[in-house]
């Protein structure tokens, strides 16, 4: 386990503060797993916590762009980003085909009222924030 470092805008924890309270939970919820899951990787000792597109995103040295957020347009749900250009999602879909709904090869889709599958979803987290150690990989390190 490393000692993390965590550089954060703090205009991320306002967007986090104005989402509906009906929303607030389960995106705080999404923010802990990737702080944890970074916490727990040995190669990863710092993390920034800033905006892109409006919003939350989580860079590494060694990973891609790992963003989330919720849309007033699609109010009963929301959503983990990752690049599309990446193989990330195309990889989670075959590990983990029934555990997540997925939106193309850009996100992982949770309904307001579903359980995450918090330790796939932190294998997925995991992938990510290394992805340029792991993209190699055929399953990428998962």
């Amino acid at each position: 386990m490393s000692k993390l470092t965590i550089v954060s805008n703090p205009e991320v924890i306002n967007i986090f503060n104005n989402y509906p309270k009906e929303v607030q939970k389960q995106m705080q919820t999404l923010r802990e797993l990737v702080l944890e899951t970074a916490e727990d990787i040995e190669d990863v000792s710092k993390i920034e916590e800033t905006l892109k597109w409006g919003e939350p995103s989580y860079i590494t040295k060694t990973g891609s762009t790992l963003r989330m957020d919720w849309k007033s347009k699609t109010p009963k749900q929301y959503a983990m980003y990752f690049q599309c250009s990446s193989r990330l999602v195309e990889t989670f879909k075959m590990i983990f085909p029934d555990s997540f709904t997925y939106e193309g090869k850009r996100a992982i889709v949770f309904q307001l009222d579903e359980e995450i599958p918090k330790e796939k979803l932190k294998h997925c987290i995991k992938s990510a924030l290394l992805y340029h150690k792991v993209k190699h990989l055929p399953t990428l390190g998962i």
